[in-house]
């Protein structure tokens, strides 16, 4: 048994409290974990083992949160998180686990909200997309719902049409070739590419030659 001589709030860092055990520093613990502690408390090693583990999961919620304050996180990417701040897979695992009971951590709703943010902000073809979903760590079955409502066709006529303006004083073959490129980095399909790029050439020179979609690129 060792008993708990003083408690301290640390000077960097009032939510933490510093324990010392007969007379000496034992370890710091978070001010929520160490609420019921009081001076004159005998601790045994199991208390002692308890308490920290209880710290440890207590400091990698908080990482959690942290870490899900930017921006939504995959259950893999938060796990590579905590991982990178040394926490054991029980602690993760844990954390993991009030995450979700919190609907904090919830693969399907962040595989639909990349999907929304990347067709609104950055389109991406569904190949493309499905490309990125898998490196957040998702399953298959995941992915594929995510993707299943992508509009390929109207998405890549969206990007087509923004960046069209940059490309209106060239040429027929210079258009084609500048605006099928940059819809091809996105990961759009070439049957999507040449329809596209046929319609917006076609819309926004009106009173020049036009070009039918089945034009080879």
């Amino acid at each position: 048994m060792k008993k708990i001589t003083a408690l301290e709030a640390q000077k960097k860092n009032p939510n933490r409290v510093n324990i010392y055990l007969d007379g000496e520093f034992a370890f710091g613990l978070a001010r929520i974990t160490a609420a019921w502690l009081k001076i004159g408390d005998l601790l045994t090693d199991e208390k002692i083992a308890q308490l920290q583990n209880e710290d440890a999961r207590e400091k990698a919620l908080q990482q959690a949160l942290l870490f899900l304050s930017y921006r939504a996180r995959s259950e893999k990417e938060i796990r590579q998180n905590l991982k990178k701040h040394e926490f054991s897979e029980d602690v993760i695992e844990h954390t993991l686990t009030r995450l979700r009971e919190n609907r904090l951590a919830n693969d399907n709703e962040f595989a639909q909200a990349w999907v929304e943010n990347r067709n609104t902000f950055r389109p991406r073809s569904r190949r493309a997309l499905t490309m990125e979903l898998r490196q957040k760590g998702l399953d298959e079955e995941t992915v594929t719902n995510a993707v299943a409502g992508v509009d390929e066709e109207a998405l890549a006529y969206e990007t087509a049409r923004k960046r069209a303006p940059r490309l209106k004083s060239l040429e027929w073959n210079e258009f084609r070739r500048k605006l099928s490129e940059y819809l091809a980095r996105r990961g759009f399909p070439y049957s999507v590419v040449t329809s596209v790029v046929t319609r917006i050439w076609n819309e926004t020179h009106t009173e020049e030659t036009h070009y039918e979609d089945k034009e080879t690129l």
